[in-house]
């Protein structure tokens, strides 16, 4: 089955995008819910994120304070590798499961950071950048999330460069107007990928 990676920076659109190809009845795995799946409560990657930055990450309901998380592992890089380090390999090994299950002539597999995981991204044939200007990134994320400037560019400075994004893509969608043209661009790569998975 052709393996679609669907990426772009944060606030780019690659949830209005997702939901589009789903819609199409396209099977999608999205990295983003595997992570929360292999830390939800009672998980062993649960216990391992609490056994590396303390019971401070939990809410009172023993669930993962993901907000809490955050600021500890965006405030530190290094902490942000042994985060990481936990985490990816867990994530790794559920999506190469998800991925054996769904059946198609090709998938999505919705990876926010797909361009920095060498190991997430040889499970994909095609790279889609969903693509917007940095400045349009940190109005969506003001607007959206209620952050400061200097929290977008924190979290903006953690992920691969635009450019980096746009030289590892096969395929390149820009969100930068509104859903419509977006919807028309999909359209056109929904067709696209349907025509690669007949040859492949």
């Amino acid at each position: 089955m052709l393996v679609i990676g669907l990426t772009g920076g944060i606030a780019a659109g690659k949830s209005t995008a997702t939901a589009f190809f789903q819609e199409r009845g396209v099977p999608v795995i999205d990295a983003d819910e595997v992570a929360r799946d292999v830390v939800a409560a009672g998980t062993p990657g649960l216990a391992a994120v609490v056994a590396a930055f303390g019971s401070q990450i939990l809410q009172a309901d023993g669930t993962l304070d993901r907000r809490r998380l955050r600021e500890v592992v965006f405030a530190d890089p290094a902490e942000r590798r042994r985060l990481e380090a936990i985490l990816h390999p867990l994530i790794q090994t559920e999506i190469r499961a998800r991925l054996q299950q769904v059946r198609g002539p090709y998938c999505i597999l919705a990876v926010p950071l797909l361009i920095e995981s060498a190991a997430l991204r040889a499970l994909v044939h095609r790279v889609l950048v969903i693509d917007v200007p940095v400045e349009v990134q940190v109005a969506r994320l003001m607007q959206r999330d209620g952050m400061s400037a200097e929290q977008c560019q924190a979290m903006l400075a953690a992920q691969a460069s635009r450019a980096r994004r746009l030289e590892a893509a096969d395929d390149v969608v820009d969100n930068a107007t509104d859903v419509t043209a977006l919807q028309r661009q999909l359209d056109s790569m929904h067709l696209r990928y349907l025509e690669l998975a007949g040859q492949s």
